[in-house]
């Protein structure tokens, strides 16, 4: 009898999980912090104090470049970035990668196609038959569906 009810309460877990995973239960920050190629952003993010920010309820799409894109920055870019003092620097680099509204990879037509970002000004985003750029960046993985918006990692840091 306990096997039994064990085995159907972890079932039933297990089902849950699978359930709020489906639904989209985790917003942008939880889903960046559970995937291994988003440890930087995170990390600025937080330096940048643009948590709270990003867990709000949006909807918002996020550019998210991931660790290698970091990486490939000038030397000691992101040591100078993350220094208290040019927090306000970061935010401005941060911000320009997040648009409000939810922006689908479908969405993007064959044309390019201007949107405002969070830091203020816009970013060029554009749709071809090879996939979908940003300023330049290429999206690797689209379409990353959160609690409060979506999620396209790219492999540059975009620079207002």
């Amino acid at each position: 009898m306990f096997r039994k009810t064990m085995i159907a309460l972890t079932t039933a877990t297990a089902m849950t999980t699978a359930a709020f995973a489906g639904g989209h239960s985790m917003d942008i920050v939880d889903t960046a912090m559970g995937n291994e190629d988003f440890e930087t952003l995170v990390a600025a993010v937080s330096a940048a104090e643009l948590v709270d920010a990003l867990k709000g309820e949006g909807p918002f799409t996020v550019f998210a470049p991931t660790d290698a894109a970091f990486d490939a920055l000038p030397e000691g870019t992101l040591e100078e970035l993350l220094k208290p003092e040019n927090k306000a620097q970061l935010i401005e680099i941060l911000t320009y990668h997040v648009v409000p509204g939810k922006i689908m990879s479908s969405d993007i037509m064959m044309q390019p196609t201007e949107v405002e970002t969070l830091q203020g000004t816009t970013v060029t985003v554009t749709g071809l038959d090879s996939g979908v750029t940003v300023d330049g960046g290429t999206v690797e993985m689209a379409d990353i569906e959160t609690s409060n918006g979506v999620i396209h990692v790219i492999n540059k840091v975009l620079m207002p």
